[in-house]
């Protein structure tokens, strides 16, 4: 419940499927990274912040 999906409105068509598959990776990449310790959540707010985290995170792929 990372990204508060049951209040999302995304309902029509194949949008939900798609930001399914994008909240999971995310949220695996997220789950990956060891160079920060904490939660998930905690991750996610810091990559919100901080661009240099955020690319750090993407660029594990």
């Amino acid at each position: 419940m990372t990204f508060h999906e049951d209040a999302s409105r995304i309902r029509k068509d194949n949008a939900p499927l798609n930001f399914s598959v994008l909240r999971r990776l995310s949220l695996n990449l997220l789950d990956r990274d060891k160079t920060v310790r904490g939660s998930v959540a905690m991750k996610r707010y810091r990559a919100g912040l901080d661009n240099n985290y955020l690319l750090q995170v993407i660029a594990a792929i």
